[in-house]
Parts: C-alpha cells; sequence; structure tokens
C-alpha cells in the first residue's frame, strides 16, 4: 500500500520540486498551494505525512494553525514543518506542538527522504502500539473462579441485552476498563464506537472540551467524546475528577440526550451508552459536597464492584497461567516456568491488584529466555519483596513490643491468620490442617478477631 503525503507550500517551485522527489520514490501525494487548499485536503482524507511550508499567504492563519488543526484530528498524521525564514524560537514551539521535525530552507533531496522516511516510520510504530494495545483489551478476558468475580460474571451477562447506566468501582488495576469493554461487547452496541475518556487525565479547563467539543472562528470544529460515542458507549474513567460545575452539564446530557458544543448554537442530538468507573467512594463524596448527588443517583443504576486481588488469592494460579499464555504469543517467546505455589504470591499485597501482576507475568515472560527456573524464583521473590513490605513487618513488629500483651497477641494472631489464609488461598479447612487447630475453632478464632476469610 502506498503511503500518502500532503505536500502544503505557496510557493509553486518548492511545493512542485518536493512532490516529484517523492512522485520518484513511489508515494502517492496530494499538494495544496494555501491554507484553504489545505483545510480542504485534509477535511477530505488525513494523510500519512504533511510536509508544511511555516509562512502562507493567509496573513492571520499559517502553518502552525495546520499543524494544531491536523494534531487535534489524528495522533498517527507525522508533520514536517519547512520554512526559509522561521527563528529558533518558532522550530521549538513547532516541535512542542507536536511537529516530528523542522526542516530549514533550502534542503537536499535526500535530507528530505531521510525525515520523510522516518516520520513514515515513526508514524507505523505508533499504529502497531495502538493495534496491540487495543488487541490486548479486546482479547483478554475476565479470568477468575472467586466468588466476587463469578458474580461479576453474571451482571455482565445480564447486562448484554440492557441499556443501563453502570457505575463500576474499584482500586487501581482492578480491570474496570476491561469490564467496560466486556459490557460493551456483549452489548446491542458493540458493532458501534466505544470511546473512553480519563477524567482523570484531563487539565482542569479542558473538561467541557474534551466531553462536547468546540466551534472555531473559521469555521474548524473539535469533535467531543460524546460525540465520537454516538450510538455506542462512553466509558467516563475516574468520574468523580469531572469539576463540580461541568457535572451539571453531564448530568443535563444525560437528561436530554443532547448538547451544544462549546461555542456552538446548534443542538446536537446523541444516543449513547454511559458506563463510568471510579477507585474513589462517590457516596463518601456526595456526602462532603463534592460530587453531585442527582449524578451519582443517574450513574449508578446498575453498580459493579471489583475486589482486590489480595482478597480473591484463589484467582491468582488461574491468573498466571492464562497471562503466561497471552504474552508469551503476544511477545513470540515460550511460556516461562513460574512455580504458582509460591508463597510470596499470595502473602503480598498487590497494591496495583489484576494489572501489577500481568506486568510481573509480562516481565518475567521477556526476561525468561536467558533465565534458569531458579533464577525466575529469584527475580520474583525480590520483586514482590519490596523495601515496603519488609517496613510495614517492622511497623507491625514495633507496635506489637509496645502493646500491652492481650493486644499484641491479637495483633500477632491477626496477621499470622491473614498470612495463612493467603497461602491456601482462602481455604478455611487446609489453613486448620496447617496450623493444627480444629476447623470449628479456627471459625470462633476468626470472628473473634474479626477476620471475614479471603473472599
Amino acid at each position: 500500500m502506498h503511503r500518502e503525503i500532503l505536500v502544503i507550500d505557496d510557493n509553486p517551485d518548492i511545493r512542485i520540486l518536493v512532490s516529484n522527489i517523492l512522485k520518484d520514490q513511489n508515494f502517492k501525494v496530494r499538494t495544496a498551494a494555501n491554507y484553504d487548499q489545505a483545510v480542504n485536503e485534509i477535511n477530505k482524507k488525513l494523510p500519512d505525512l504533511a510536509i508544511i511550508d511555516i509562512k502562507l499567504d493567509k496573513t492571520d492563519k499559517d502553518g502552525i494553525d495546520l499543524l494544531k488543526l491536523i494534531t487535534k484530528k489524528t495522533k498517527f498524521t507525522q508533520i514536517i514543518m519547512i520554512s526559509g525564514h522561521a527563528t529558533v524560537q518558532i522550530a521549538i514551539e513547532a516541535i512542542r506542538l507536536g511537529a516530528y521535525e523542522f526542516i530549514e530552507k533550502p534542503f537536499s533531496k535526500e535530507k528530505i527522504l531521510n525525515y520523510v522516511n522516518r516520520a513514515l516510520e515513526s508514524s507505523q510504530l505508533k499504529k502497531e502500539k495502538d493495534i496491540i494495545e487495543n488487541k490486548l483489551f479486546h482479547s483478554f478476558d475476565l479470568v477468575g473462579k472467586s466468588p466476587s468475580i463469578l458474580k461479576v460474571k453474571k451482571i455482565i451477562d445480564k447486562l448484554s441485552t440492557s441499556e443501563s447506566r453502570v457505575l463500576i468501582s474499584g482500586a487501581t488495576g482492578t480491570g474496570k476498563e476491561l469490564v467496560a469493554r466486556k459490557i460493551h461487547k456483549n452489548s446491542l452496541r458493540s458493532k458501534e464506537p466505544f470511546i473512553i475518556i480519563n477524567a482523570a487525565l484531563l487539565k482542569e479547563k479542558t473538561y467541557e472540551k474534551e466531553l462536547f467539543g468546540e466551534e472555531f472562528e473559521d469555521g474548524n470544529i473539535s469533535i467531543g467524546a460524546l460525540e465520537r460515542a454516538n450510538k455506542g458507549t462512553l466509558l467516563i474513567d475516574e468520574v468523580s475528577e469531572i469539576p463540580y460545575e461541568t457535572q451539571a452539564n453531564v448530568l443535563r446530557v444525560l437528561i436530554d440526550q443532547k448538547f451544544k458544543r462549546l461555542n456552538g448554537s446548534k443542538d446536537i442530538n446523541v444516543n449513547i451508552r454511559l458506563i463510568s468507573s471510579t477507585s474513589k467512594n462517590l457516596k463518601e463524596l456526595v456526602e462532603v459536597n463534592k460530587f453531585r448527588e442527582d449524578l451519582y443517583h443517574r450513574l449508578n443504576v446498575m453498580p459493579i464492584e471489583l475486589s482486590s486481588l489480595s482478597s480473591r488469592t484463589e484467582d491468582i494460579p488461574l491468573l498466571i497461567d492464562y497471562f503466561k499464555e497471552k504474552l508469551s504469543e503476544i511477545n513470540g517467546v515460550q511460556q516461562p516456568k513460574i512455580d504458582i505455589n509460591n508463597d510470596n504470591f499470595y502473602t503480598y499485597n498487590w497494591p496495583g491488584n489484576v494489572r501489577e501482576l500481568r506486568n510481573l507475568v509480562e516481565r518475567v515472560t521477556i526476561l525468561s529466555s536467558n533465565e534458569a527456573k531458579g533464577d525466575i524464583n529469584k527475580l520474583i521473590e525480590d520483586i514482590l519483596t519490596p523495601k515496603a513490605s519488609i517496613e510495614s513487618s517492622r511497623i507491625l513488629l514495633e507496635k506489637t513490643l509496645t502493646s500491652p500483651l492481650k493486644e499484641a497477641r491479637k495483633n500477632f494472631e491477626k496477621e499470622y491468620l491473614l498470612t495463612q489464609l493467603r497461602k491456601n488461598h482462602g481455604n478455611i479447612s487446609k489453613t486448620a490442617d496447617f496450623i493444627g487447630m480444629e476447623r470449628s475453632a479456627l471459625h470462633r478464632k476468626l470472628k473473634e478477631l474479626g477476620i471475614k476469610g479471603i473472599n
């Protein structure tokens, strides 16, 4: 497939020269002689690469404005800026705004081709990375046999014929986006767009622009997430981070199913399914007036709560085997020999939850071809017994030594029994056998210490 390049320069000699150089290398070339022609070509079809002269014929708009326009529309089109009169400051600004490279006129055939090939290679790598990341999410399954995961799977199945809004709660790394994708994939909207907006990553002044889009004086428009998700599903990740003032506008869209772009006068009608996710307790935020109660009730039609990995350790062996197979296939290497009975897997707290376990398996998978089994186990042990865990143990010991005997004994028993339960994947009978206690006596002790088991 021929890569397409758009050459934008108001100097016909430069425009023809660059076009001929590129055509000789079998590139497909389109040209534009001024700003308006360039906008028309960009709106018709985005090229793989744009070569843009900074100074154009339109006094109020130049190549930098075209650079901004393209980067708003896509992250895949690479841009090379050219000029014979630009200052160092302009060149730096162009790179800062997303240009791949800046070239001063005059330039040689070899130089322009070198930059063009490198830019297109970079564009291709971006696209491949995006495809791989999408494949990861689309191909990964919700793995586990714990009661909490089986409950989530049942809810997802029930939602397949429903249009209900969903609120997914859970700590970082528990799989909130994966669950949202599964809900969309199983729904009647599965062939329509699935759009994600991460509220935690947006700057305070850009929320409404990202959600609703914007209209500009020159007639250009920026399409927001709501419009891009029309007929499909919109996931607002970390919905708690949306500013309080903006929450009222989101609520209005849910009620009316329409909105106006920023600076726009025309109503945009949308039909979307909204899924929200949060790692914070929205109910608590409502109580302290940091989240609108009316919006909370609109979002929380069907709640799904994802448990931490440390509370469902029986799923860890299944997850390790699953990730080994998937990640070895993706990385093109043999599956690593990971001992799923390694105590560290079940005593570690997993602050990053399933994502942290997946990252660990991927790291071991990549390194395994050059490591012996003993070295792999040592690597796992080093990763899962960090300084933080040692510090936690030190604090527990210090607390025990400075407490009255009765309280110290209670602290020790609680920590000891939690550790043994994790090692035995929450199995009461196995834990009782290991510690030499009757099953009924262990139940009484767990109740006395306020331990509900590992579910």
